[in-house]
This record gives C-alpha cells, sequence and structure tokens, in this order.
C-alpha cells in the first residue's frame, strides 16, 4: 500500500491479529445496541454511505474485513489495489476508492512528475471504471520551499490533462488534503483553501477533495463550517480522531455525531469511510464508529 506505507507498522500492531472471530461476531451486528446510549442503532437506515479504510486492519483478511463491514452496515472499503479491487463486491460492497498513482511525497505540485503521473492514471482510470470503482486518490507532493500560489497552479495543470479521461469513465480524482504539521511534514495540500483553489482551477466534476477530517481538525479545526463552505469541492470524507488517529468516541475532541449531521443535512452522496487506528477492539471500534456516524 503505497499511500500508507509510513503506517502500516503501528497499523499492524493496532489491529492485534484480530481474527475471523471478530468478523463473525459483528457479522450479525447491522443493527445492535448502541454503546453509548442503549438504543438500538441501524447502520443502513443512516443517510451516510459508511466505509472502512483498509490500511488500519492490515492484518485481518481482506475478505473477513469485508464481511465483518457488510455486518455492521458499511457498504464500502477504501483503499485497495487494483488487484484487490475486485474482492468487496464478492462479500456485496464496493471499493470506494482505489490508492492512487503517485505518492504523498511525490504529485502534481512538480511539472516534472506530470507525465508519468498522467500515463500512470490513464491505464488506471479505466481499469477502475470497468471494476466500478468511483474513486481515486492523488497528492499533491511536498513543497519543498515552492509557495502555494505556485503550486495550485502546477497542480491545475497536471489534473487538467486528466480531466477529460476522468469524465469520460465517471471516475473521480479525489486531491487528498493532509496535515503537514504531525503527519506529512512539508506536505503542501495542507489546507482547505489550497485544495478550493485546485478544484476551481480545474473546474472538472470529476476532481475534487478528500476531505479528511483528521488532518484538517489539526491543520484548520472549524471543520463544521469549513465543510459546509466547500461541500460543492469535496468528493470524499475520511474520518479520525484527534490527537492520534484513534477511535472517534469520547476519547477524542471532535463531535463526530455532528460532523455527520452536518455532512448528511448538506445532500451528499458521496462515501464517509472510517481511517482510524484502533486502539481497542478493532472491529469493536469500528462497530461504534459507524453507528455513531449514522445519522
Amino acid at each position: 500500500m503505497k499511500r500508507r506505507d509510513a503506517l502500516s507498522a503501528l497499523a499492524g500492531a493496532a489491529a492485534m491479529g484480530a481474527l475471523p472471530m471478530a468478523a463473525r461476531a459483528s457479522t450479525s451486528a447491522a443493527t445492535r445496541t448502541d454503546v453509548r446510549t442503549d438504543v438500538r442503532t441501524d447502520v443502513r437506515a443512516g443517510r451516510l454511505k459508511q466505509s472502512v479504510s483498509r490500511w488500519c486492519y492490515g492484518k485481518i483478511p481482506l475478505d473477513d474485513l469485508c464481511e465483518a463491514a457488510k455486518g455492521m452496515g458499511l457498504v464500502a472499503i477504501d483503499l485497495l489495489d487494483e488487484k484487490d479491487w475486485g474482492v468487496p463486491k464478492q462479500h456485496g460492497l464496493v471499493c470506494a476508492m482505489a490508492n492512487g498513482f503517485g505518492t504523498i511525497p511525490k504529485g502534481f505540485n512538480r511539472p516534472n512528475q506530470h507525465d508519468q503521473l498522467v500515463a500512470d492514471a490513464e491505464k488506471m482510470i479505466p481499469a477502475a471504471a470497468a471494476a466500478g470503482v468511483p474513486n481515486i486518490v492523488c497528492f499533491s507532493g511536498n513543497r519543498g520551499g515552492m509557495g502555494d500560489a505556485e503550486g495550485v497552479g502546477n497542480c491545475i495543470v497536471g489534473l487538467k490533462r486528466l480531466a477529460p479521461l476522468a469524465e469520460k469513465h465517471g471516475v473521480t480524482l479525489c486531491l487528498e488534503l493532509l496535515n503537514s504539521k504531525v503527519d506529512h511534514k512539508d506536505y503542501q495540500a495542507d489546507s482547505t483553501a489550497f485544495g478550493a483553489a485546485v478544484v476551481k482551477g480545474v473546474g472538472s466534476p470529476r476532481v475534487k477533495l478528500l476531505y479528511d477530517i483528521y488532518h484538517m481538525q489539526i491543520m484548520e479545526g472549524n471543520v463544521v463550517d469549513t465543510i459546509k463552505a466547500n461541500l460543492g469541492h469535496i468528493g470524499h470524507f475520511h474520518t479520525g480522531g484527534v490527537p492520534g488517529r484513534n477511535e472517534i468516541d469520547e476519547t477524542q475532541e471532535l463531535n463526530y455525531r455532528r460532523v455527520a449531521q452536518v455532512i448528511a443535512d448538506s445532500g451528499y452522496a458521496g462515501y464517509l469511510a472510517h481511517e482510524f487506528v484502533p486502539r481497542r477492539d478493532p472491529m469493536a471500534s469500528l462497530r461504534q464508529a459507524a453507528e455513531i456516524c449514522t445519522v
């Protein structure tokens, strides 16, 4: 998993070698008692299409993760390599977002990267469409001393080369917003303003933002108002507790039920994927997150 190599060791430890037994336990849990309020929560009845990021559960076989996710009411798996795109479909799920082209440090803000990025994307976009994968993640790259205005302009130029192909195949390229304070030092697309400027400059319905709530809470805060103001530029969401990128429950600083309510009230039709590293039982934490975001 190119995108998350830096976190793979942490993810593996956090998943605690969870076994198929944990997956089987949650397969019957689409409707269960809410761990916070003792109110029964039917995740499938919620207005948001919820997914889970594969890398956070790296020690759980993908088939078991799919069955557990389906059992608790999730509808998709995020961030799979091409060889795995078809696995969720075998379980009645979809791959909501593919691991993309380029890397976090090397992305569209460097013109000398564009030819390779475009060549890789030209192969991946039609393949993703054929596999029913609606979104592909992509990156700005690191600053390396570059000013933001130049970085925005370079990203626009590169992504404009791919927008017609993405439109033709109905696949959305999602530029991910990441924090440069804690996890991804020097990453350039570290603000909503940067990302929104790129999306506006490209001017395509198939170039959007992956708004990672964890990262933007670290960089900006004020996520509710920011989401409201930029919904038209956002194609996908990721969750994660601040600090630490762990559970999204009462142990961290955001009220994720309120955030989910705002997203749902907006009429957002895309996916919200859980991308946190569980500190406790992985499937119990994922189930709790799904319940919190069922609005």
